[in-house]
């Protein structure tokens, strides 16, 4: 069902996060490791990550192209035994600033598998401000993920949402916001302290969001 009603797509990780978390950092050992498990040497290890991740999206996708591998094992293992407990806390500003957001949807964009993404938004104490969640669905054989534009499409579809022009995206990843942007979405680049030309608008934090767009704020 299509609802006539603008979408604001957020991105999960180091989005409603800072990246200072350090969270990616983690997860990238986290996915070195697990090929090394697969009895790979260190080295090669850590460019196939690198490389599967540039050319998939996702590391895990290039791992399931060239190998038989278990995505849901592998899930359970990388972002599944991140401590995430230990690193995110609750973001009252953050909470405040997606409340005051009433002029349009709120939906969750991201490229994780659900549980992760789930996790990260209840220990921000943002769980109940989001009205759904498209996620790279690690069931499905060949899933789609950002920046694919079949993963913006799904993403439409699931939050019923048919008008591009009707969409806003804000994401850390400057593929992600280029293809929102050429796909007419408007495209916020949360870009910290790197100079960027991606997007429509550039922050340095997801709390500057409203600086970029007040016009969505304006009820509040």
């Amino acid at each position: 069902m299509t609802i006539d009603k603008p979408v604001f797509f957020f991105d999960c990780d180091n989005c409603l996060y800072h990246k200072n978390a350090g969270i990616l950092q983690l997860m990238r050992q986290r996915i070195v490791d697990y090929i090394k498990n697969m009895g790979i040497p260190d080295k090669e290890a850590h460019t196939l990550r690198a490389q599967y991740f540039k050319d998939y999206g996702l590391a895990l996708r290039g791992l399931l192209k060239h190998y038989d591998i278990d995505a849901l094992e592998y899930d359970r293992q990388v972002d599944g035994g991140l401590p995430l407990d230990d690193i995110l806390k609750p973001d009252t500003q953050l909470k405040e600033m997606l409340a005051s957001l009433t002029t349009t949807r709120k939906w969750v964009f991201t490229n994780a598998y659900y549980p992760h993404a789930e996790r990260c938004l209840k220990l921000l104490g943002i769980d109940d401000q989001f009205e759904g969640m498209t996620f790279a669905d690690y069931r499905v054989p060949d899933f789609d993920c950002k920046p694919e534009i079949a993963s913006y499409k799904r993403a439409m579809e699931e939050a019923g949402v048919s008008d591009p022009k009707m969409c806003y995206l804000v994401d850390d990843s400057a593929a992600n916001v280029d293809v929102a942007k050429s796909l007419g979405w408007t495209s916020v680049h949360v870009c910290y302290e790197v100079p960027s030309n991606h997007g429509d608008y550039q922050i340095k934090s997801i709390h500057d969001l409203p600086t970029v767009l007040p016009q969505l704020w304006k009820s509040s």
